[in-house]
């Protein structure tokens, strides 16, 4: 049995422990809220301005089976019916969920960041997020290229176009759509990014027809 003063201590440790988990945390380090109306790629071509929805549980199963299932639920299946703005809410399960409007400092988008700061779950989680590539005229046999850290589902426009699986490293390009079309305005690009447990984080850039980064487009976050 431990002595009265010891246990005395080790309660005040967990008392303090908890007391700071439940505290507002810094913003993520490595993303900001958007400025500017529009916001270019860089020479290399990444999207840095999305719409990310606060963390979804799922069981943490990252094969193709299982993360078809969690992107084919009714419940997921109408978070892609609207562009959402943000501060936009939406439920899952018993939980409401709300949109951030955000830019990445660096080629990727760090989601641990994102959820640890707002005292969110990381692990066994799916992450729903959204952007708007605005191209100036029609862009013939352009290629979506993603990485992510772990599963991801990608569509463009409404329809399905990459999905990786079970447990991974973010690497650049490791998921490239077939050949595709962006058309004039406003393209719709959408993901759903699962994690099982640790670092979460993805990427996506567009390349042209001979496989260069696409640079000659503008995101904003709305189609006008």
């Amino acid at each position: 049995m431990l002595a009265l003063p010891v246990a005395l201590a080790i309660m005040t440790i967990v008392t303090t422990v908890g007391a700071q988990s439940t505290q507002p945390r810094a913003p993520a380090a490595s993303l900001a809220r958007p400025t500017a109306g529009t916001k270019a790629p860089g020479v290399d071509g990444f999207l840095q301005r999305w719409l990310l929805l606060e963390p979804q549980p799922i069981n943490g199963q990252l094969t193709q089976t299982a993360v078809q299932a969690a992107v084919t639920t009714e419940e997921f299946r109408a978070q892609l019916t609207t562009l959402p703005r943000e501060g936009d809410t939406v439920k899952a399960g018993n939980t409401q969920l709300t949109w951030h409007a955000v830019d990445t400092l660096a080629y990727n988008v760090n989601l641990y960041h994102f959820a640890y700061a707002l005292n969110k779950p990381t692990s066994n989680v799916l992450f729903s997020v959204a952007t708007v590539v605005h191209a100036p005229r029609e862009m013939t046999d352009v290629r979506l290229a993603i990485g992510s850290n772990a599963a991801s589902v990608w569509w463009v426009n409404g329809k399905e176009v990459i999905g990786i699986y079970n447990d991974r490293q973010t690497v650049v390009d490791d998921g490239v759509s077939k050949r595709l079309t962006l058309k004039q305005g406003a393209n719709v690009i959408r993901a759903a990014i699962l994690n099982a447990g640790g670092a979460t984080d993805f990427c996506a850039r567009f390349l042209d027809a001979g496989d260069r980064p696409l640079t000659g487009i503008t995101v904003r976050l709305s189609e006008q």
